[in-house]
C-alpha cells in the first residue's frame, strides 16, 4: 500500500526563533510544514500586510486543505506608555493579530470539511502585563481573547484552538529588547523559578501537545511556557 501523505501544518513566520523550532518539531512529529515569513526558503510574504497575507495563504492552500495552523509571527515595539506611539500600536496590531485572523479564516473552511483541526496561536506571559509592552500586551492578550471564542464556536466541528504564553525565551526577538548581561536581563533570570531563560525547543515542545490529535479534549486554554514565572502573578 503506498505511504500516507504527511498531514500539513501551517507557520506564520517560521524563519527563525520560536517559528523554526515549531518548523523543526512538526517535521520530527511527522508533518509537512508550510512557512510564510519575509525570509527563508518558505513562501515569502510581508505579513504586515494584508493583501501580502492573502496572496501567500491563497498560494500555501493551492495543494489542498490545511488543518493545522500555528499563528507564530510576531514583533515587540518595546516602548513605554507615554512613548508608544500610534503607528506601532498599529503596526503590532496588524502584525501579532489581524494576521492570525486572516490565517485561521483562510484555513478554516478545510478544518470544518475534514471535520479535524488545530489551531495554536503564540501569545505571551507579557499578555498578563510586562513594563515597556503596551503594543505587545495588548495584542497578545487580544489573541487569547480570540482563542478563546474560537473554541467556543468550532469546538463541534472538531477544531481546538489553545494559546501559549511563552515567558522569557532566548531568541534574537527578546535579546534585541533584552541585551545579554544587561542588568534588566540578569534581573529577569534572577525572578525565573527555574532560574534559566526558556529555549525556543520549550516553546515548540507544548506546541507539539497542542497539536496532536490525541488532544482534542483540550480548547480554549492558555499554556504559559515560563520556567514558572507567571505562578502568583495569574488566575488560577
Amino acid at each position: 500500500m503506498p505511504e500516507s501523505p504527511r498531514p500539513r501544518i501551517l507557520v506564520t513566520g517560521g524563519a527563525s526563533g520560536i517559528g523554526a523550532a515549531i518548523v523543526a518539531r512538526s517535521i520530527a512529529d511527522g508533518y509537512d510544514p508550510v512557512v510564510i515569513d519575509r525570509v527563508g526558503d518558505g513562501i515569502i510574504a510581508d505579513l504586515s500586510d494584508a493583501q501580502s497575507t492573502a496572496e501567500a495563504l491563497e498560494q500555501a492552500l493551492a495543494g489542498g486543505p490545511i488543518t493545522r495552523l500555528v499563528n507564530n509571527v510576531g514583533a515587540v515595539f518595546p516602548a513605554s506608555a507615554q512613548d508608544q506611539t500610534l503607528a506601532e500600536l498599529d503596526a503590532a496590531w496588524s502584525l501579532n493579530l489581524r494576521t492570525a485572523m486572516q490565517a485561521t479564516q483562510a484555513l478554516l473552511p478545510g478544518m470544518r470539511e475534514a471535520g479535524f483541526g488545530r489551531i495554536v496561536s503564540i501569545s505571551s506571559r507579557a499578555a498578563l502585563g510586562k513594563e515597556m509592552r503596551t503594543a505587545y500586551a495588548a495584542t497578545k492578550a487580544a489573541l487569547i481573547g480570540m482563542t478563546r471564542v474560537w473554541a467556543l464556536e468550532l469546538g463541534e466541528f472538531g477544531i481546538t484552538a489553545n494559546a501559549v504564553g511563552p515567558g522569557p525565551i532566548a531568541t534574537p526577538l527578546f535579546n534585541g529588547a533584552n541585551p545579554p548581561g544587561a542588568p534588566r536581563t540578569r534581573a529577569i533570570i534572577e525572578g525565573i523559578p527555574v532560574k534559566r531563560m526558556g529555549t525556543a525547543e520549550d516553546v515548540a515542545h507544548a506546541t507539539s501537545y497542542l497539536l496532536d490529535e490525541r488532544s482534542g479534549f483540550v480548547t480554549g486554554q492558555t499554556l504559559y511556557v515560563c520556567g514558572g514565572m507567571t505562578v502568583g502573578h495569574s488566575g488560577v
